[in-house]
């Protein structure tokens, strides 16, 4: 388990009131006893911690169905130094939301963060084709705009609770596209990392002296012929050339466990740079998560390319 925090930290995190952020970092006894700042923006949160105007930020990284938000990736990948301290994981039900009154018919615009619009395409485009999306800063602003605006012919796509804290009727509960929808969040700030738990994750990010054959598998390798386990990698642009990629790296371990130290200490020799992330508590529910496969029907390997093969030219 994380150490708890004293009540005097000061955390920033996406606002307003009742965004997922909130959400998630409420969840946590003790951070949601801490002095808890909205920011407007991810980026404005990572960098209050980034200048200490606050002890941590809390934000989110990764998303079941849409993958990683970049805007969180980039910051800890170029930003001033950052140290994942915890991660927390909740699930993500979404719902349409208007003024009282308003029905479906009358819907010609809807507004929410990128990602959670990017959670209910389909149910967009089955029941309000005609209708146009345009992009907030976060879910909960989302429907604050709704409310403030007046507007009868706007919905936002918002979690329930910014239904009743802007006094909304929600026309369609949890219309995400997928049922096993989770959001993983984590708490950065920049001077400690945390204590070794025996449930760990270490992450990082490599950038690689040439794009060359086999450079990726030395980096992978370091870490297999220790037997450490890698959970996550993400290619992400350098942002310095067209194609010149960095990698973002998790592993199972610790910095303290001697095989993370070990395949650290490897590819710090045969890398441009490496960023390191963060040694912090896994989530209980993404802890040695296991995934269930079903091979009745599979076809086997060489049947699967033989079929491949046979649609060249076809």
């Amino acid at each position: 388990m994380p150490s708890p925090l004293a009540h005097m930290t000061k955390i920033s995190f996406l606002g307003p009131r009742g965004t997922f952020s909130e959400q998630a970092l409420r969840s946590e006894s003790d951070l949601r006893a801490c002095d808890l700042i909205e920011m407007t923006t991810i980026a404005g949160a990572m960098r209050a911690a980034m200048a200490g105007t606050v002890d941590y930020a809390f934000v989110p990284i990764e998303n079941s169905i849409e993958g990683s938000v970049s805007s969180t990736i980039d910051e800890l990948i170029f930003g001033e130094e950052l140290f994942i301290q915890r991660e927390v994981v909740i699930d993500i039900h979404i719902d349409l939301m208007v003024l009282p009154g308003v029905a479906l018919g009358d819907i010609k615009e809807v507004v929410s963060h990128p990602h959670a619009l990017a959670q209910v395409r389909r149910f967009l485009a089955a029941n309000l084709p005609d209708a146009i999306t345009n992009v907030t800063n976060s879910t909960s602003d989302a429907a604050r705009l709704v409310r403030e605006t007046g507007r009868r012919d706007l919905a936002a796509v918002a979690p329930a609770l910014t239904a009743e804290m802007y006094s909304l009727s929600v026309l369609e509960r949890s219309i995400e596209d997928q049922l096993a929808n989770e959001t993983r969040f984590v708490l950065v700030g920049s001077h400690r990392i945390p204590e070794r738990t025996g449930n760990d994750r270490t992450a990082m990010v490599c950038f690689q002296r040439s794009d060359r054959p086999g450079s990726l598998h030395d980096i992978l390798g370091a870490f297999s012929t220790r037997g450490v386990n890698l959970t996550r990698i993400e290619s992400r642009p350098t942002k310095m050339a067209l194609g010149d990629y960095c990698f973002v790296i998790e592993v199972e371990g610790h910095i303290s466990d001697a095989e993370v130290a070990e395949s650290l200490q490897e590819i710090y020799l045969g890398l441009a740079g490496i960023r390191f992330l963060g040694s912090y508590p896994v989530s209980r529910s993404t802890a040695n998560g296991v995934h269930p496969t079903e091979d009745a029907g599979r076809p086997s390997a060489q049947e699967w390319i033989a079929g491949l093969l046979n649609r060249i030219g076809g």
